[in-house]
């Protein structure tokens, strides 16, 4: 990088999963960045194959903020978004590293100078494609550390220890509905009995407000609910960095990941007709790295000694490596 603090961008599009992922590696990267916001327009739903290395799925706002001077780093996360990566580094005369958070397709991936892609993906790591576990996140412990300064007193009255409980919703064609929401409902509230303790229940953008009608009317232990869809202010961060265990509902990669990075036990409810098989092979890998377990009986809160994740750390360590730049984000 011949001595100089390199110009980083994220490519951050409209899903906030992307954009999450994008940032954790930014930030744990550790140099200043500068958001460029991606808008797609008519086009922007083109297979990647037709798009090429191109600003031709964009809005004219969005093609009108991509200009020189060019980056040195550029990270996106997500299909859509690898096209506009692929012609900003044309442009920047192949100048600019290019890091690709998930598969974008092989069509895109030979141009893209790191890919991040998970294990469960059964990508085969070497060359420019990093394997992780897990998605990159925001969930740090200084995020984590205000938003328990935040919360801590408005959750004071209810009896300890607290159990947090991130619920999703239906995807890929599997419903959390009915039978599974009475059993989720059922072991969050054995297990709050058997330790004395509440339930600090979040849904999400993904939860279906029937199901969560459904879970709320079946939970009888103490409990502080909140509803993403009812909005006000988000207690996720709180409730993370504040439970003395959390249980995830396992449709979600991201609500996963970010789970593993509380410090708290981590229980995972996956019944075999709510989980894909892809999304199966992504909890049995953080089962066998003892950083979480599937919610059962066995369930236990307390903190104490229990590993964090974030794949963000592991990204970002692979470009300094490879731009020949210090952990401390400096230039070697």
């Amino acid at each position: 990088m011949n001595g100089k603090v390199p110009i980083v961008w994220v490519l951050a599009d409209e899903r906030a999963g992307n954009r999450s992922q994008g940032f954790g590696v930014a930030e744990a990267l550790g140099f200043p960045f500068v958001t460029k916001e991606i808008r797609y327009g008519r086009f922007g739903e083109w297979p990647n194959v037709l798009l090429g290395a191109s600003f031709f799925g964009l809005t004219d706002a969005s093609r009108r903020d991509l200009t020189p001077p060019w980056p040195d780093i550029a990270i996106g996360a997500g299909r859509r978004v690898a096209p506009v990566a692929r012609r900003i580094k044309r442009l920047a005369e192949s100048r600019t590293f290019i890091v690709q958070i998930m598969n974008p397709g092989w069509f895109d991936v030979r141009e893209i100078d790191l890919v991040a892609v998970p294990h469960h993906d059964r990508a085969k790591p070497g060359g420019n494609i990093l394997a992780v576990t897990g998605a990159p996140h925001q969930v740090r412990a200084e995020t984590l550390g205000s938003a328990a300064d935040d919360w801590r007193g408005r959750l004071a009255h209810l009896p300890k220890p607290w159990i947090a409980v991130l619920v999703g919703g239906s995807a890929k064609g599997r419903a959390l509905d009915g039978a599974l929401i009475a059993d989720l409902a059922g072991r969050l509230d054995a297990f709050a009995g058997r330790c004395g303790g509440s339930l600090l229940v979040t849904s999400s953008r993904r939860t279906e407000p029937a199901a969560m009608d459904a879970l709320l009317a079946q939970l009888t232990a103490p409990l502080f609910a909140h509803r993403w869809d009812k909005g006000g202010e988000n207690p996720y961060l709180g409730f993370l960095a504040l439970a003395d265990a959390v249980v995830v509902t396992g449709d979600s990669m991201s609500m996963c990941s970010e789970a593993c990075a509380s410090g708290a036990p981590v229980y995972i409810f996956a019944r075999d007709e709510f989980v894909t098989p892809k999304y199966a092979r992504f909890h049995r890998e953080l089962y066998d790295l003892g950083l979480a377990r599937p919610l059962s009986d066995a369930a236990s809160a307390g903190r104490g000694g229990q590993a964090r994740l974030n794949a963000a750390d592991a990204i970002a360590a692979e470009i300094r490596i490879r731009l020949g730049l210090t952990a401390a984000g400096k230039p070697s």
